[in-house]
């Protein structure tokens, strides 16, 4: 008798991070990316507006356009199931979360005139966080070290000298944030 093939939800917290964001971008489109400025992006508001402080966690969720989006979600969606795997669902989100709180406070303070939206902070959390497959203690893995240089280096690089719309605090932030959580999450395995 021949097995069924099935399709399966397997990885339920990077899956459903990519389907919000699915569904947010579609919104943003029709609405001329009104309900993307108002509760997608991180930029310099009153802090009386309670609306400030959810755009600090909900900025990771909003993207400028389907390239954005696809660009985005293509990584997550290669890199987090095995993430997620590896390292449980509940670490991801948390990942996700401080990713999102650290890169939204950053902007806010430091780049009152620049908007901030997109998963490109998790995205490199995950490049990063990835890299730690196979530590073991005492040891700093070569993955590691190349992604940080090709990766971040890239990021601080562009940075300094590249005038775009890209935000590459928040993807050294997340990078960052992939290498303390990598470290200490491998260091207690």
């Amino acid at each position: 008798m021949k097995k069924r093939i099935s399709i399966t939800f397997n990885a339920p917290a990077v899956l459903t991070f990519v389907m919000i964001c699915f569904v947010v971008t579609l919104v943003g489109i029709f609405t001329k990316q009104a309900s993307t400025t108002l509760l997608f992006t991180v930029y310099r508001s009153s802090l009386l507006d309670p609306l400030t402080y959810l755009r600090f966690f909900t900025h990771v969720f909003g993207h400028a356009g389907w390239s954005h989006f696809l660009g985005n979600s293509c990584y997550l969606l290669l890199l987090g199931p095995m993430l997620e795997e590896k390292h449980g669902s509940k670490l991801l989100v948390i990942v996700m979360v401080i990713t999102a709180l650290v890169t939204g406070l950053i902007n806010f303070i430091f780049f009152p005139n620049i908007g901030l939206c997109g998963a490109s902070g998790i995205v490199f959390a995950f490049i990063v966080l990835a890299s730690f497959t196979g530590f073991k203690k005492g040891e700093i893995p070569l993955t590691f070290i190349l992604v940080v240089v090709i990766y971040i280096g890239q990021q601080i690089v562009d940075g300094l000298f590249t005038k775009d719309n890209i935000s590459q605090m928040a993807h050294i932030i997340g990078g960052a944030v992939g290498a303390v959580v990598g470290y200490i999450a491998n260091r207690k395995k």
